[in-house]
């Protein structure tokens, strides 16, 4: 009988120590959940704006969420850590979604980078085909003057900044 309990507790801790890895959130807008980390994958379901989500991964700008009976991915900044509803502050908030723990020197990387992290970075590798699909929605001068136009936007002309003066010292002490 103590034979058959040991691996039972050891499947119940497992169990336990999963759930408590997996953290509650809050959706911040309605966003679409896709089956990949990518925009470009397929949307498996939508997730209302306030939705509790229970948050099970993160990988890059995407956190691998739960919501009801859906599970996908959805973007890192879409979702605030917590339970607390809508009425949070915002970044840090979302900080505390892309990491495991309280570290304020993340801040940046998160917010910054949208949840990449040294070790991503140390990963990256060349994407030929990301470039290619970035460089497909260039578009010309005169395209962008036409689109600023129908949107009602105008040319503002500012003044360069005045150019650097060599540094002068703070002192005339000593300078004879």
């Amino acid at each position: 009988m103590k034979t058959f309990l040991i691996p039972a507790a050891v499947l119940a801790l497992c169990a336990a120590t999963a759930s408590a890895w997996a953290a509650s959130g809050t959706v911040l807008r309605a966003e679409k959940l896709y089956s990949q980390p990518a925009a470009t994958s397929k949307v498996t379901a939508s997730v209302a704006k306030g939705a509790s989500v229970e948050i099970l991964a993160k990988q890059g700008g995407w956190l691998r969420v739960k919501s009801g009976s859906s599970t996908g991915w959805i973007r890192l900044l879409s979702v605030r850590a917590g339970t607390g509803g809508l009425g949070g502050t915002g970044v840090g908030d979302v900080v505390g979604a892309a990491t495991t723990k309280s570290d304020p020197s993340r801040v940046v990387a998160v917010a910054g980078l949208r949840g990449l992290n040294e070790e991503d970075l140390k990963q990256a590798k060349f994407n030929e085909a990301e470039l290619a699909r970035m460089e497909a929605l260039t578009v010309t001068p005169a395209q962008a003057r036409s689109f600023a136009a129908q949107s009602g936007l105008a040319v503002a002309r500012v003044p360069d900044l005045p150019k650097p003066q060599a540094a002068q010292p703070a002192s005339t002490w000593g300078t004879n």
